[in-house]
Formats: structure tokens, sequence, C-alpha cells
């Protein structure tokens, strides 16, 4: 199993990842302004059921790779800190937009919603970053099997995020309105954003360097 500092850095970086406007989000709100609330959550299974299988070939693949190359683990936790900082300048740069600001969808059926949301997560590049560069990260080869914690890690964040998201589609109408009435706040909340993921891409690089 993990350690205990390691499941809950995990599951902080998860928590900013997910509030972190991306495809997922973007299409999951959009599904709920536009056909209700309950067409975003039908859309969040397909979502969820991405995370799965994102989870299962990460679990196996990065098992594979850390027993194969040496220095793989250092490489993808490298990589995940340049993700961060990546993140943080789409936060933060000028002309950001907001998820809340969406256009009109067409009407569909539960069927393809749940179909539209799994495939929205598979295309999903943030996804695959998390699961390729930040997960690895924070498995430890010495603590117990690497499959195991990679499956312990990928529960973590389909909890967080498919959590966050549910109460995100089901407020979404109302935080839009918040939203286009006070623009401020918009502000607030994407620099807010790009400095906690800042945060943690400093944090991940620096404790790269002293491994």
């Amino acid at each position: 199993m993990p350690h205990t500092s390691a499941l809950l850095g995990f599951a902080l970086v998860c928590l900013g990842l997910v509030l972190t406007p991306g495809p997922n989000m973007i299409y999951l709100i959009s599904r709920s302004i536009t056909q209700g609330p309950m067409a975003g959550i039908v859309s969040l299974g397909g979502v969820a059921l991405g995370f799965v299988f994102y989870m299962l070939c990460a679990a196996f693949g990065i098992t594979a790779l850390l027993l194969a190359i040496p220095f793989a683990y250092d490489a993808l936790r490298f990589a995940g800190a340049f993700y961060l900082l990546w993140l943080a300048w789409q936060a933060v740069k000028p002309g950001g937009r907001s998820p809340f600001q969406v256009k009109q969808l067409a009407i569909d059926s539960p069927r393809k919603l749940f179909a539209m949301g799994f495939v929205t997560n598979l295309l999903n590049p943030k996804i695959a970053m998390l699961y390729l560069a930040l997960l690895p990260q924070f498995i430890d080869p010495v603590a117990g099997s690497v499959l195991a914690q990679s499956v312990v890690l990928g529960a973590i964040q389909i909890a967080i995020s498919v959590s966050v998201n549910a109460m995100i589609a089901l407020a979404a109408g109302s935080i839009a309105q918040f939203l286009a009435s006070r623009p401020s706040w918009m502000m607030v909340q994407r620099w807010l954003m790009g400095t906690v993921l800042a945060g943690l891409a400093l944090r991940m690089a620096v404790e790269a360097k002293k491994v």
C-alpha cells in the first residue's frame, strides 16, 4: 500500500486537476446546462468508465515500465511537474475562457450521452498525462506491489473526480448564472488555481532532485 503522505499528496493533485477546466468539465457543464442536470450525470457515468479504462491500462503499463527502465520513474516525475506548470499557465494566461460559457448542444438519448462521456474522457490529454506522468511519482516500489499501489491511487482519483464533477454537473446552471453576474470571481478562481498548480509543480520538481 502507498504511504499515507503519498495518498494525501495524490488526492490533493487530483483535486487540483479536477477543478482545472478541461474537456471533461467543459462537456459535462455544457450538457447539464443544455439538457438538464440528469443528462450531465448520465454523461458522467461514461466519463467514469473512461477513468477505469485508463486506470487499468496505466496500472499494468506502469508496472512493466518501472521494472524495465531504471530511470523511468524520475523521467515521469519531471514530466508531471512540467505538465502542472503548463496547466497553471492555461489557468492564468490572458484571454482564458470560462467553462461555464458554453454553446448549446443537441438533445441526445441517455445511451448517446453515456457513450459521448466515455469518448470525451478517452480523448482527454489531461487524464492521459495524469496516469502516465503524475501517478507514478506517488508509487514507492519498496512499499509493495506497484500494480496494487497503482490501482489504489487510481481508485482515489476516480472517487475524487466523479464526486466533484457530479456536484459541478448538478449545480452548473446556478454557477453559470452567478459567474455571469460577477466576472471578477472568475478571475480570482483562475489565479488561485494557477497558483496551486504551480506550487504543486515546484514541489514535484524539488522532490525529484532529491531522489
